[in-house]
């Protein structure tokens, strides 16, 4: 996959994402995306971007000020 920032090739990776939500912050750790060789841009692929907003909508409904969640176990 090439970086759409830089152009250069990106390599398979893993990520944590931090998501403030007004009311609480969601931590997503362990997100498959593409990492830039170049200037370190995250890509994610379409599928992973739809995981991400479904675990985003779960937690609003049961979360505290700070929820971490593992994505590996919660996309599933």
């Amino acid at each position: 996959m090439k970086c759409l920032k830089c152009g250069k090739d990106a390599y398979k990776s893993t990520t944590t994402e931090a998501i403030e939500l007004g009311f609480g912050v969601l931590v997503i750790r362990n997100i498959p995306c593409y990492k830039c060789s170049e200037c370190d841009e995250i890509l994610y692929t379409g599928d992973v971007v739809q995981k991400i907003e479904q675990i985003t909508e779960k937690v609003k409904e049961l979360m505290q000020e700070l929820t971490v969640v593992d994505y590996q176990k919660t996309a599933a």
